[in-house]
């Protein structure tokens, strides 16, 4: 008798790697599961209706959230949108009421998302040699604004460009 799992057992043949199963199946194999499964399958079935009933603006940056007594809690990034979906809540139970829904009443909730990370700032450097050549195209233009522009850019590069380079 080993005291390894018979999967991981150093005597044992590989199993190889696990087999990716769909969550309702997973879900499905116990009732500790069942409530989970169904209210996932709600929020799935949820948000179907109502990406089909919101303009596109609101269907792509809304969450449903729970029902619960017959008020179906939404989500939603910030507080613009939250006011357009109040200006909207007769319709939309009238119409999920029509889809079967057993809806009374609609609770918009803001939930922030997480701010993306800002871009990092633009690092792309010319040579002292590449600013002495837009400086020099710069002197053969006639005044004009892209005359102007490439003076600025060879000013700004040759005071910001490496240093360390060897004509």
């Amino acid at each position: 008798m080993s005291r390894f799992s018979p999967r991981f057992s150093p005597f044992s043949k590989p199993l190889g790697a696990p087999v990716p199963q769909p969550v309702a199946e997973v879900l499905g194999r116990t009732d500790a599961f069942a409530a989970l499964r169904a209210g996932v399958e709600q929020t799935a079935a949820l948000q179907r209706d109502l990406s089909e009933l919101l303009p596109d603006y609101l269907a792509s940056s809304v969450e449903p959230g729970f029902v619960r007594d017959g008020a179906l809690t939404l989500f939603t990034a910030h507080s613009a949108l939250a006011a357009r979906l109040r200006h909207l809540e007769p319709r939309l139970v009238a119409d999920l009421q029509q889809r079967g829904w057993s809806i009374r009443t609609v609770t918009v909730k803001i939930r922030p998302r997480s701010a993306a990370e800002p871009p990092a700032p633009k690092m792309a450097r010319m040579t002292p040699r590449g600013a002495e050549a837009l400086q020099a195209l710069s002197d053969t233009l006639p005044a004009s604004p892209l005359k102007t522009a490439l003076a600025r850019m060879a000013a700004r590069h040759r005071k910001a460009g490496p240093t360390d380079e060897k004509k």
